[in-house]
């Protein structure tokens, strides 16, 4: 039995931009739950700390920045400091979980967290925000019965060729959507790619800065975006791909 001594880890969305630069403000995304979460949780562990605390004061002005307790997962973070980072959860506190945009543990290097907290008996909250991989499927027009999101493609040239005709086939012959992603400053070198190794007839969802001003989602053939440019540099995308 699970002890009741112990805290909980709040998966917490948040707005997938910057305060101030989305289109919508996070009371229009994002549930009031997240607010009244955020007004007794004080410790937190998240991508990228700016952001975090950016976000934390859009949404809750009145919350003291100083008495936050932050410790910051990403990359570059070792794995022996995961088990110190959950600590406070062993001793009653609540803990907040916080990607650097949209919803932690997907896509996201949460997820050893959240490993971690059911290893340990913690109990794990997800709360409801916006996630740019569902939003991208939503307006894709592609199949949401069947979808597989795949990351990022190999950096490798030979690899990556390998891998997008890989998804193609599996995206024809199980009538799944294909998602994957980029890093923005290689966006317009994969889409290239894609242009050159997918088949004519295949569709392809560019959906790039979701709820921004700039926001550009479009589902066109290969054959048919060959036609048109889109400057997608430093944009953050998702790519969708389905072979009929």
């Amino acid at each position: 039995m699970k002890s009741t001594s112990l805290g909980k880890l709040y998966l917490i969305p948040i707005t997938l931009s910057n305060p101030g630069e989305t289109t919508v403000v996070p009371e229009d995304v994002l549930p009031q739950t997240i607010r009244r979460t955020i007004d007794f949780v004080d410790y937190y562990i998240v991508e990228n700390e700016k952001t975090a605390r950016k976000f934390i004061k859009s949404i809750h002005p009145e919350k003291k920045q100083p008495n936050l307790k932050i410790s910051v997962l990403n990359k570059h973070t070792d794995f022996s400091e995961h088990t110190e980072f959950i600590q406070p959860l062993l001793k009653g506190e609540n803990i907040g979980l916080m990607s650097e945009s949209g919803c932690p543990g997907v896509a996201d290097p949460g997820a050893v967290i959240v490993k971690l907290a059911h290893e340990k008996g913690i109990q794990v909250v997800p709360l409801v925000g916006p996630s740019s991989i569902l939003l991208a499927l939503m307006a894709s027009g592609m199949n949401g019965q069947s979808f597989a999101f795949n990351g990022y493609l190999p950096i490798d040239k030979n690899e990556k060729k390998q891998a997008l005709k890989n998804f193609e086939r599996l995206s024809q012959d199980k009538n799944q959507s294909q998602l994957f992603i980029e890093t923005p400053y290689r966006n317009n070198k994969l889409m290239e790619d894609l242009l050159q190794i997918l088949q004519p007839s295949t569709l392809l969802c560019v959906a790039c800065d979701i709820t921004l001003p700039t926001e550009f989602i479009k589902t066109k053939t290969v054959n048919q975006w060959k036609k048109e440019k889109a400057d997608l540099h430093n944009r953050p995308c998702i790519f969708i791909i389905h072979k009929m």
